[in-house]
């Protein structure tokens, strides 16, 4: 029972991180999984099982909160769960271990770049216009397959390479990144039900991470709102940088003290990014504040309504 309420509260948490930045719930949950012994396949069966739940009440949470692109949800939603399919069935007989340092790369420097991003002023580039099937397609489709194939990867992948674009404001991302993963999630599970049969999810363990997710659910859809985008960016990058480093440093077999000094360094980093994300935050709200102060001050008088002060015509006596 301990050990379920430990899961639940893994759940919860996982959640609030995935609803609030994007990613991170099947990466938490299943590591938590692969330390308890779980086997890789029913980890990730077992956290794509509770993500159908979770991930529907974030996508209404999200919805309700205005998050949600719909157009990028309807073309990125179909090739990510043809991906999680296929991920899901080919992990139900073969362990992709061997791909995460590769993924892991791509991962680091789409991070590194969000951090040297949102450090600095956001600048939209409407001018570029809409996202375009050719890119979210493709990119739905990777999403998923790595999403299936390591026990989470759908936010991480799907979420840095979409606000690199600078074509969607980060809350609207991570709402729409959230929203589509229902139906990932769904297909995901489809596959493994498939490859291992229903004795693949361990239903105490999914029932436990469901409903930890779904407490956290409307919290996170909220608080991506009132979260200002320069920290959101800021915050997401150090997530992607510090998650990966891990895995990398492992990949290349560091001892003795470099692992240790690369964390410090990469720390270090974040918090440098962060801060200079709260100036940048800060300058550009005094900025506004100067400029609306400006404009009330050279705002034409009103015009005196007619019947105030002289007759509106002139008294014929």
């Amino acid at each position: 029972m301990r050990k379920l309420l430990v899961i639940a509260l893994v759940g919860l948490a996982a959640q609030l991180v995935d609803g609030s930045l994007g990613m991170a719930y099947g990466l938490t949950s299943s590591t938590l999984l692969l330390l308890a012994g779980v086997a890789p396949a029913a980890a990730s069966a077992s956290v794509h099982l509770a993500e159908i739940g979770t991930t529907l009440a974030a996508g209404t949470a999200h919805w309700r909160f205005g998050n949600v692109d719909w157009r990028v949800v309807r073309r990125i939603a179909l090739p990510g769960a043809l991906g999680a399919f296929a991920g899901a069935t080919f992990l139900s007989a073969l362990s992709t271990e061997s791909a995460a340092p590769w993924m892991a790369a791509i991962l680091f420097t789409l991070g590194a770049y969000l951090l040297i991003r949102f450090s600095r002023p956001l600048r939209r580039n409407p001018a570029a216009g809409r996202l375009r099937g050719r890119f979210l397609g493709p990119l739905g489709l990777v999403a998923g397959f790595v999403d299936a194939t390591g026990g989470g990867g759908w936010g991480p992948v799907a979420t840095p390479a979409l606000l690199v674009s600078g074509r969607m404001e980060p809350r609207k991302v991570i709402g729409s990144v959230d929203t589509s993963e229902f139906v990932v999630a769904a297909a995901a599970s489809l596959g493994f039900l498939i490859g291992l049969g229903t004795e693949g999810f361990l239903l105490p363990i999914v029932l436990a991470l469901l409903a930890g997710g779904l407490i956290a659910a409307p919290i996170a859809a909220w608080l991506v709102r009132i979260v200002p985008a320069q920290l959101l960016g800021a915050a997401v990058g150090g997530v992607i940088v510090l998650t990966n480093a891990r895995v990398l440093i492992r990949a290349g077999d560091l001892g003795g003290p470099l692992p240790a000094l690369v964390y410090l360094l990469l720390a270090a980093g974040w918090i440098t990014a962060l801060t200079l994300a709260i100036r940048v935050l800060l300058r550009t709200r005094r900025e506004r504040a100067l400029a609306a102060t400006h404009a009330t001050d050279v705002a034409p008088p009103t015009a005196e309504p007619v019947g105030a002060g002289a007759p509106a015509h002139p008294d014929p006596r």
